[in-house]
């Protein structure tokens, strides 16, 4: 019963999507119909601009530390990772916007952080050198995903599978909800950072 409530207390935090609602508060815009077409930071920043989406960033990480924090209380350190999934899931698939939501990686970020910090600034490093050389942030954002259960496999001290299963879920959410990023990788059609659309 528990573990459902985590979940379900999980999933509803995840579900408030930041980008939808600076969107409609600052610029009276659902920000589903602009850029990539997805409610999340990333997206926020592409169209709205550095303000607006370093808030979304922020308030998505937050997300992922809430649930985090509320899971702990109520299941100990597996409660943690419950929340944290659930409430990725809810930013992905979101109740509230008909389950069209973000892709995850600012709140998959605030959940690590939350659970394991030093593999949160191993990830973080590694997502801003591929950012900065390729200036993709769909790429730094699959290969950080990619790089953290792989880290939890070799510096998880003491060594717990849960987390490493939680994280490689997460790394394969991530890949497939970048999907069409890979596609225009694939083509050479992937935005870059930097770049406006409309």
């Amino acid at each position: 019963m528990k573990v459902l409530l985590v979940a379900g207390i999980s999933y509803l935090i995840g579900s408030f999507s930041s980008a939808y609602v600076l969107g409609q508060m600052f610029k009276k815009v659902d920000i589903r119909g602009y850029g990539s077409g997805n409610a999340g930071a990333t997206n926020a920043l592409r169209v709205f601009g550095k303000k607006i989406g370093g808030l979304a960033f922020i308030l998505d990480v937050l997300k992922g530390v809430l649930a985090v924090y509320i899971g702990g209380n109520i299941l100990g350190y597996n409660g943690e990772l419950i929340g944290g999934l659930f409430a990725v899931v809810g930013h992905n698939w979101p109740v509230f916007l008909k389950f069209k939501g973000g892709k995850g990686i600012a709140t998959s970020f605030g959940v690590l952080l939350s659970i394991h910090w030093p593999i949160a600034i191993i990830s973080l490093i590694f997502f801003l050198l591929v950012v900065i050389i390729t200036r993709y942030v769909s790429l730094g954002s699959i290969l950080s995903a990619i790089l953290v259960p792989i880290l939890g496999l070799v510096t998880n001290k003491p060594f717990n599978w849960n987390f490493v299963i939680v994280t490689f879920i997460l790394a394969m959410l991530a890949i497939y909800r970048h999907r069409s990023n890979i596609e225009r990788l694939i083509h050479g059609k992937e935005y870059k950072i930097g770049e406006k659309t409309e």
